[in-house]
């Protein structure tokens, strides 16, 4: 389940990096917001 969750933060964070490139700031924001709260590294929902 950890490896799963890494995968959909790591996931996540690289897609809201590519959002700031595009210049969708808050979206960029969100995304990676989101992939370090549910990755194991971060705080996870899960647990």
């Amino acid at each position: 389940m950890a490896t799963i969750l890494w995968i959909i933060a790591v996931i996540l964070v690289i897609a809201g990096i590519f959002a700031l490139f595009r210049r969708q700031i808050l979206w960029g924001i969100v995304l990676i917001v989101v992939g370090l709260l549910v990755g194991p590294g971060g705080v996870s929902l899960f647990t």
